[in-house]
């Protein structure tokens, strides 16, 4: 199992690689202290512009795709691949691995973002075709509700109603959305807290009820 045990931490700390903090360095800032105090790309949208925002995203999308898509089947120096390694159960675990790492990185003293765009980079890396219920939910959500945090739990939720109908033989697949929501949802309790309390930030530029509330 020195396989498993390997590229489970190689993608834990592929996973460390935030974009915000990384590309933070060279800017001189840290947003974990600005904004919402996350590190992940919508605050790094809303503290330090579209086009930090955006490479932020690239990063931590690049980072999950990786992760699934060549990292499970790459033959490392030393170690091979070992035929009791299940490649699906291999490639799940890498997946989880790299948002594990994207939200408690240890170079970053364990305080990353929430994985949402992580999130993104995995799923589009193991099967194309469910970004459009993931993407196509956290659209509507946003647009209803006018909440990035609820958007996205939501999307998980959806994700894996979209592999229970689409593949419900596929059990490392379910297995990892439903992991995946859960996760989420934990690591967005504080949005949570927020919602219910009344003191949630809106993206008010693409909620459909903002002139109602104004």
């Amino acid at each position: 199992m020195l396989e498993l045990g390997v590229k489970l931490v190689i993608a834990y700390l592929l996973g460390t690689a935030l974009g915000s903090l990384i590309l933070g360095m060279f800017r001189g800032v840290d947003i974990r202290s600005m904004g919402s105090g996350n590190a992940g790309a919508t605050n790094a949208l809303r503290t330090q512009g579209k086009l930090f925002g955006f490479l932020v995203l690239l990063i931590d999308i690049a980072k999950g795709v990786v992760a699934v898509w060549w990292l499970p089947a790459a033959v490392l120096p030393g170690i091979g691949m070992e035929a009791d390694v299940s490649r699906e159960w291999l490639t799940m675990a890498c997946g989880f691995a790299v948002i594990v790492g994207h939200v408690y990185p240890v170079w970053f003293d364990f305080r990353g973002g929430k994985g949402a765009a992580t999130v993104v980079g995995v799923v589009a890396g193991l099967e194309l075709r469910l970004l459009l219920p993931l993407l196509l939910s956290w659209l509507i959500v946003l647009l209803l509700s006018g909440f990035v945090g609820l958007a996205t739990i939501l999307s998980t939720v959806a994700l894996v109603a979209a592999v229970s109908i689409l593949e419900p033989n596929n059990v490392p697949l379910l297995t990892f959305c439903a992991a995946v929501s859960a996760f989420v949802i934990y690591t967005h309790r504080s949005n949570i807290a927020r919602m219910r309390a009344g003191k949630e930030h809106r993206a008010r530029r693409l909620w459909l009820f903002r002139s109602r509330a104004a």
